[in-house]
């Protein structure tokens, strides 16, 4: 899958700014580079981010446009080949094909919801900080995943820190 150019980077002063404290790899709130004097021209750590997930969610979206025009081709084409798949030499390969491009369609339908919820996290001000545990996310992490919504700590089976009070 192709990114996007730039990428996520710690806010500046190496933290989140707000009541909750500094803590790297957090993105910084959008209201926040404009109160803290922010360069005009340079971009801030949200805005990055945000421009990130919005050019995957962009190619995911023609990802999944490609995947929907191949599937209904498929589809298309299984009609007008004989029904007895199982006598049909060509029978099972197309049925593997048309499973194999549903799955993929699935699979680009749920990253597109992830990419949604990200940006919804982005809006409220909590991207980039672990649902579970709370502390910041990495901006490798986000860099490489950038709808992660744990850190690696709880990412990883059996290292999962205790869930933070509600």
């Amino acid at each position: 899958m192709r990114r996007a150019a730039g990428g996520v980077r710690p806010a500046a002063g190496g933290g989140r700014r707000g009541n909750r404290g500094s803590r790297p790899g957090v993105v910084e709130d959008m209201g926040a580079s404009s109160r803290s004097g922010h360069n005009a021209g340079e971009p801030s750590t949200a805005a990055a981010a945000r421009a990130r997930l919005e050019a995957d969610r962009a190619d995911t979206l023609a990802r999944a446009a490609a995947l929907g025009r191949d599937f209904d081709g498929i589809v298309a084409a299984n009609a007008l080949v004989a029904v007895d798949d199982e006598h049909d030499p060509e029978g099972s390969s197309t049925a593997f094909e048309r499973a194999h491009v549903a799955a993929l369609l699935t699979q680009t339908r749920e990253h597109l919801e992830e990419l949604d919820r990200a940006l919804a996290r982005l809006e409220r001000g909590e991207y980039g900080r672990c649902e579970r545990c709370g502390e910041a996310i990495a901006a490798e992490r986000l860099e490489i995943r950038p709808a992660a919504t744990t850190c690696v700590r709880c990412a990883r089976p059996g290292t999962r820190r205790p869930a933070r009070p509600a």
